[in-house]
């Protein structure tokens, strides 16, 4: 997926990222499990969404990605 594919707010965070503006997160994989965890756990959201986060983190975490091990 291309950053131009992505919705707004993630195109915004990304020329902030690219620009110094924000700090580079370099555990990438990791922040982003915790987030599709906190989406796949919250009982507010939609199940459909919350299904689709949990396969993502999940395959994530399958990975070979050296950066995919949550700590903390």
């Amino acid at each position: 997926m291309l950053v131009y594919q992505c919705c707004e707010a993630i195109r915004i965070a990304y020329n902030q990222i690219g620009s110094g503006e924000q700090g580079y997160v370099p555990q990438a994989i990791a922040a982003s499990i915790r987030a599709l965890d906190a989406v796949a756990r919250d009982e507010r959201v939609p199940s459909e969404l919350r299904e689709q986060a949990a396969y993502a983190a999940a395959n994530l975490l399958i990975s070979d990605h050296e950066d995919s091990e949550i700590k903390g």
